[in-house]
């Protein structure tokens, strides 16, 4: 590909972007590390804070049973854990009495790091809320034992299970779960006879804690595509550099989100309000992602009998799962969000259903990630054949621009000038190489979107590569290289030394052989990218190696094959033949150009004197 000066520039805004948008994702991190002190001594104080009302309950229950023998909730407070398992298709859910919620929910089809199945509930994580049991005296839900009902089978293959506890004149509290046979999402109703008596002024005042834990083996990077959100008044939106929000208003749903999975936490009728505070993991030796807390109220329907209708989901972060789940959920995968939202329609309309023709009928993704490479790469050759055309008119005209060097010097205003003028001559379009290039940032921005928040990547082989979803590793070292890392990734390498033969040719095919930039370009970009794509995905490296394999290719045969040169020589002699007008565009550069050279003699005439 000729390498204009414009096209280095093209090169020189692709790299800030990618540079920008990697700093953007791992600022959190970076300020985390810097502030891990501070976080670690305020973690005590933020849950102190959150789990105030939890364990001023706790204890008054407690005092309760002692002082109170004769108290209704004598049995539900002292009582023996029990766990009953239920399973679909998808999902095996092993629920506990005490607190009548999920313990442990596996996913029959998806493997962490250590080859078990993922389990999406920690031994931590808890969901509750406060209930009066006597005048004066209040208890956590999750410390009372209910007493489970049989799983009831239904003809259509959903499941029902329910949780109860009775309390004084005929109150009862129920949690009724909904399994059915093909879905994440689990209905849980919260149903209760004497509602007036269980709840403080019509409201359910809700808590739920949470420590997701790996599922990937690079615990860093996972840590940096988790995030917290949320449906509030009708938008989604996300935390992730943030610790905290308080929800104002209505919000549906709020969702603990992993690099590839989530637990979400809805209301059919919304919260009315609430906060989540979290703070993220930063030791790499440590498997927690995040510690989470996240308060909600809803309201309490008037009278005594009520129902709070709620839904939990446990599962991936599959774009077509989540999309039929509930408004906005689809918008947890990150297709590309803030400044880079833009790409989002990229994916989901083009990106993502060509990837998906391709995997309808071949199994290796690594053979569909090349077919979709060659696609894109197919989309795009009108632009690529554009900035290879105007490479070779800026190559033709060699010659004269090293004549107009070696006329001006150092006198950089004036060759400038001559510059734009030579090119206004030969009917060459200065920017023609550089426009492509910056035509192209929007694709690659969604591929890096796409590969890193594909899960249907997680856990395929790919020549020497056991999970596209995360980098290659044909070495491990004992020892942390700044800026690089602790392995060495094969396909980073082939992606990195295919872009350095790039800049190779394009340099012996610049027009200016003595421009600076022309100079080093080749080796800076290269090391640059060494040390970002070491820990990227391997889908999105080996992506990029096959693209610039395919770029060399084109670059050959376009060059020696397709290009004319002695009728692009023709083609500038006969423009110098044409009557010339001057854009307005070119005005305005030439002015400034002349002010500029006006500017500097002047300059040099007052140092002269």
């Amino acid at each position: 590909m000729g390498m204009d000066r414009n096209t280095v520039i093209g090169f020189v805004l692709l790299g800030v972007l990618l540079f920008l948008y990697l700093y953007l994702s791992t600022k959190n991190s970076q300020e985390l590390a810097v502030q891990r002190k501070h976080v670690e001594d305020s973690i005590a104080l933020v849950n102190a804070k959150n789990n105030q009302q939890f364990n001023a309950a706790r204890d008054s229950a407690a005092k309760t049973v002692v002082v109170k023998d004769t108290t209704p909730f004598q049995k539900v407070l002292h009582g023996s854990e029990e766990l009953v398992t239920v399973e679909n298709n998808l999902m095996r859910i092993v629920f506990t009495n005490r607190g009548a919620q999920p313990k442990q929910v596996f996913l029959k089809k998806y493997q962490s790091y250590d080859s078990t199945q993922v389990n999406l509930v920690g031994g931590n994580d808890r969901i509750s809320y406060a209930i009066n049991t006597d005048p004066g005296q209040a208890a956590q839900v999750s410390d009372l034992y209910f007493a489970p009902s049989p799983v009831v089978k239904n003809g259509d293959g959903t499941q029902v299970i329910s949780f109860q506890i009775n309390g004084a004149n005929g109150k009862q509290l129920v949690h009724r779960y909904t399994i059915r046979p093909d879905d994440y999402a689990i209905d849980w109703d919260v149903v209760t006879n004497g509602a007036d008596k269980f709840f403080s002024q019509e409201k359910m005042n809700l808590h739920w804690q949470a420590q997701p834990l790996k599922k990937q083996r690079d615990v860093s990077y996972e840590r940096l595509g988790s995030s917290i959100c949320f449906y509030e008044d009708g938008k989604f939106d996300y935390i992730s550099s943030k610790t905290a929000h308080n929800f104002e208003n209505p919000v549906q749903w709020v969702a603990i989100s992993q690099q590839f999975f989530n637990t979400i936490l809805l209301a059919k009728n919304n919260f009315s309000s609430g906060e989540v505070n979290w703070t993220k993991e930063t030791a790499d030796t440590s498997n927690l992602i995040a510690k989470v807390e996240v308060d909600l109220h809803a309201k309490i329907p008037a009278g005594t009998n009520s129902q709070v209708a709620m839904q939990l989901y446990y599962g991936p972060n599959d774009y077509y799962i989540l999309k039929k789940q509930a408004p906005g959920m689809d918008r947890i995968v990150n297709l590309g969000r803030d400044m880079y939202s833009f790409v989002r329609p990229i994916n989901v309309y083009v990106i993502m259903p060509v990837f998906n023709f391709f995997k309808s009928f071949i199994s290796s993704y690594g053979i569909v990630i090349l077919l979709l490479t060659l696609f894109i790469r197919l989309l795009t050759s009108p632009l690529v054949y554009k900035s290879y055309l105007s490479g070779a008119k800026m190559k033709a005209l060699r010659p004269e621009m090293d004549t107009l060097k070696k006329k001006y010097g150092d006198d950089q205003q004036a060759y400038g000038m001559e510059q734009m003028k030579l090119f206004r001559e030969a009917g060459v379009n200065p920017l023609g190489g550089c426009i492509p290039a910056l035509l192209q940032i929007p694709i690659f921005f969604s591929l890096y979107s796409f590969f890193n928040s594909n899960i249907a990547l997680r856990g395929q082989h790919f020549l020497w590569s056991k999970d596209l979803s995360v980098y290659d590793s044909i070495l491990n070292l004992s020892f942390n290289i700044p800026f690089y890392g602790s392995h060495v990734s094969l396909f980073t390498i082939l992606a990195v030394a295919t872009s350095f033969l790039i800049s190779l040719y394009g340099m012996s095919n610049a027009p200016d052989q003595n421009n600076p930039a022309m100079k080093y370009m080749p080796y800076i970009f290269p090391v640059m990218l060494l040390g970002f794509f070491n820990k990227l995905p391997s889908a999105l490296t080996w992506y990029y190696t096959v693209s610039n394999v395919i770029t060399l290719i084109m670059q050959y045969v376009i060059q020696n094959y397709i290009i004319n040169h002695d009728k692009i020589l023709a083609d500038i002699q006969e423009n110098r033949k044409k009557p010339k007008t001057k854009s307005k565009w070119q005005e305005r550069i030439e002015q400034m150009q002349e002010t500029q050279q006006k500017m500097q003699q002047e300059r040099i005439k007052s140092q002269g004197k």
